[in-house]
């Protein structure tokens, strides 16, 4: 009977240490972050009453995420100002300490140029993103904190899918991060709802946040027959038509670029080629180099990897159609997805470069302003002088056919 009491009060105990750790988890691993951070626990008191003034959904955000500590130091600035303590030594040491955390947390973002996690992807960033099957659709991210919550993706501004048809669905994003790199990370879709008003839905985070690189061109597999010319110094007009027949070649894949190139015999390193052949009935005219040789002694045959250096725009646009026609569903998203982070990139160039200029100009007008001074101020005082007396491919060539 005792025992079975025992028990039972024992089970009502870790029922209740359960119940509270519940309630009050949040608060304790924030406290067992900020101690480990090296605050002190009159410091961190404080600390929790700002996060959750100032809202923070996840508040050991504060200690990993910079847009977090703003804006929980803006606050207790703010509120020190309104009740006259800025001045006060304790104030001081608490915003001192902050600043100190905030330059270490600057360094070391800012040192990990190779993000690993998107705990530390900013609001507003923005975000393509790959459904499998549907295309490449765009997003921002509104709110990043114990998930990622970002607007319902959109394609040309609209909304094919609603935010509830996107829960339990794998994606890959793809996004550009100022003055960094690309980077691509997959993940889960797991809650829908509004976010201040805006439909939106959520994402997990990963800890595999991978650098990606922009491709300068993608390749399809062929097997496209072509004749292949020698250049020399005789050859003036290399974008003419060559009605002699060339060597007989296959070109084994193809890009706007180059291509890989299988012949019969040695190839030779760094000559100049010129390619003729057909895509759908229409002629391709490419002219480029041999950058490297795949040379097989046993079958007397070449790899040749040819780079090529002109080919007219509407060839290259036929290349292009070839390309992406023969791509698996997959790769053209993919193709798409960098293809719009670049295009992201260009974006935020522009207005960077916008906004110097607009600096600039800024400047100038000052320093036109400040030289009139001068030249006035200079103006008096001569006449005062007078009255008192100036910023892929690897490819091949060939020896013996």
């Amino acid at each position: 009977m005792y025992f079975l009491v025992a028990i039972i009060v024992i089970l009502i105990l870790l029922l209740s240490l359960g119940a509270l750790y519940t309630v009050f988890s949040k608060k304790i691993e924030f406290f067992i972050t900020g101690l480990d951070s090296k605050f002190t626990f009159s410091d961190l008191k404080l600390l929790w009453n700002v996060s959750q003034i100032c809202e923070l959904e996840q508040p050991t955000s504060l200690f990993w995420s910079m847009q977090s500590l703003t804006k929980c130091m803006a606050h207790i600035t703010s509120d020190a100002a309104q009740n006259n303590k800025e001045n006060e030594e304790k104030t001081q040491k608490l915003i001192s300490k902050l600043f100190d955390y905030r330059t270490k947390l600057q360094n070391e973002t800012d040192s990990k140029k190779g993000l690993d996690s998107t705990l530390y992807l900013d609001k507003g960033q923005k975000l393509r993103i790959i459904l499998p099957g549907q295309g490449v659709f765009t997003s921002t991210i509104l709110n990043n904190g114990k998930e990622i919550i970002i607007s319902v993706p959109r394609k040309k501004e609209m909304i094919p899918i609603p935010a509830e048809n996107w829960m339990g669905k794998l994606i890959s994003v793809y996004l550009w991060r100022a003055n960094d790199a690309r980077y691509v990370f997959d993940t889960t879709v797991i809650n829908h709802g509004l976010f201040i008003g805006q439909p939106s839905i959520s994402i997990k985070h990963s800890n595999n946040l991978v650098r990606t690189q922009n491709r300068k061109a993608v390749r399809a597999k062929c097997n496209i027959p072509a004749n292949l010319y020698v250049l020399t110094h005789e050859h003036t007009n290399t974008s003419s038509v060559e009605t002699q027949t060339g060597y007989k070649c296959i070109l084994e894949d193809i890009s706007e670029s180059g291509a890989l190139i299988h012949i019969a015999g040695k190839g030779q390193q760094n000559i100049m080629l010129k390619l003729q052949f057909n895509i759908q009935s229409i002629l391709i005219i490419m002219v480029g180099v041999v950058r490297t040789v795949e040379y097989n002694a046993q079958l007397n045959e070449s790899l040749l990897h040819f780079e090529c250096t002109s080919i007219e725009p509407s060839m290259r646009n036929e290349v292009l159609s070839f390309v992406y026609n023969m791509l698996p569903e997959r790769e053209k998203e993919v193709y798409e997805a960098i293809k719009m982070t670049s295009q992201d990139e260009k974006e935020a160039a522009e207005e960077n470069k916008e906004a110097a200029s607009d600096t600039a100009s800024a400047s100038s007008e000052h320093t036109g302003e400040a030289e009139k001074t001068d030249n006035i101020d200079k103006k008096e005082e001569n006449d005062i002088k007078n009255t008192e007396v100036k910023t892929d491919s690897e490819i091949i060539g060939l020896e013996d056919f």
